[in-house]
């Protein structure tokens, strides 16, 4: 176990290491910080700090968290941050980051038929895309494109280049805020273009419940013509994708029968600038931060974009992106 944090004198929460040796179950093995820069963990590389930032060895050390952490404190769960913005006054609760912990990505079966292969939440999709490659199965090439990991791309249904996600779930598993894991098909499910919601009749005591990993049924392919199909994919996006600056991806959802970057270019905000968050000259859709921008500037920048191109065309852009905390200077 190890743990950087210094709680205040007399405070109990979250005093989870002893605690949970006194209520008779397993002690915690993860790591947990306090007052953590969030702009560590996001791809934008700006934003504010968590009360508490917890990393979990495994899904049993997962569930034993979640157990233990106080009902009335907020809980949000991470993977690489690639489609996150956390605003600068920061946020009260814990962020639980599954990148790399929750790890497992094993080939389950193969025939002529295909394969099934399970990856865990905390497995960044290009590896899931290069691993399904290496066992000669198709069909999880565009994963390679998606920067971020398998609980993110199960829980808005990631896509590009006409594929997405959930095209390849057989099924999944899941834990929430009582630290109970459970097992789900497809059906449980209303999925949609980067959606991802349990039906009602599904959802039973808590509305909180993480993606925690997911079996992929996959074609039967050929590795050189998946690792070819994966090296032209990741070729395209060094030539239309701003890649050399911190940036969440597409901002927004593409409106049905258009595309939001031929929107966001005809409204002529290519360039359009806040400080050092700027909307990328090179894809319209992407927002970067040139250098030091702030929360603020990026979400400024969201902003904008969303109201010139409704102002304009009178469509309403849907941002990709998760905005969470409170702006700086406001009451926790």
């Amino acid at each position: 176990m190890q743990t950087d944090i210094q709680l205040p004198a007399g405070m109990t929460i979250p005093d989870l290491y002893s605690g949970i040796s006194a209520a008779g179950t397993h002690p915690l093995r993860g790591e947990l910080r306090q007052h953590e820069p969030m702009q560590r963990h996001v791809s934008w590389r700006a934003g504010g700090s968590v009360d508490y930032f917890y990393q979990p060895a495994d899904l049993e050390d997962l569930a034993i968290f979640l157990r233990s952490w106080p009902e009335d404190k907020p809980v949000a769960m991470i993977g690489l941050g690639s489609n996150l913005l956390v605003r600068d006054g920061g946020l009260p609760g814990v962020i639980i980051c599954l990148h790399a912990k929750l790890n497992d990505l094993v080939l389950v079966e193969q025939d002529e038929q295909g394969g099934l292969v399970y990856a865990g939440a905390g497995i960044p999709c290009a590896k899931l895309a290069r691993f399904a490659a290496s066992h000669h199965l198709a069909g999880a090439e565009f994963l390679a494109g998606i920067p971020g990991t398998v609980g993110g791309a199960l829980a808005m249904n990631a896509g590009c280049y006409g594929s997405d996600t959930w095209s390849l779930v057989e099924r999944v598993t899941t834990i929430d805020r009582r630290g109970m894991v459970c097992e789900r098909q497809p059906e449980d499910y209303r999925i949609g273009y980067r959606h991802v919601a349990l039906h009602e009749t599904v959802v039973s005591g808590t509305p909180d419940i993480w993606f925690t990993g997911g079996w992929f049924r996959l074609l039967p392919g050929k590795a050189e013509a998946s690792r070819q199909a994966v090296k032209a994919l990741l070729t395209a996006r060094i030539k239309t994708q701003p890649l050399g600056h911190p940036s969440a991806g597409s901002v927004f959802r593409n409106p049905p029968g258009d595309h939001a970057a031929r929107l966001i270019e005809q409204c002529s905000l290519k360039g359009f600038r806040i400080g050092d968050a700027m909307v990328s000259t090179l894809h319209a859709n992407f927002i970067i931060n040139c250098g030091h921008a702030t929360a603020a500037e990026i979400e400024a920048v969201i902003d904008t974009v969303r109201d010139t191109v409704h102002r304009k065309t009178g469509i309403s852009l849907i941002p990709e992106v998760r905005i969470i905390g409170q702006r700086k200077g406001s009451a926790q």
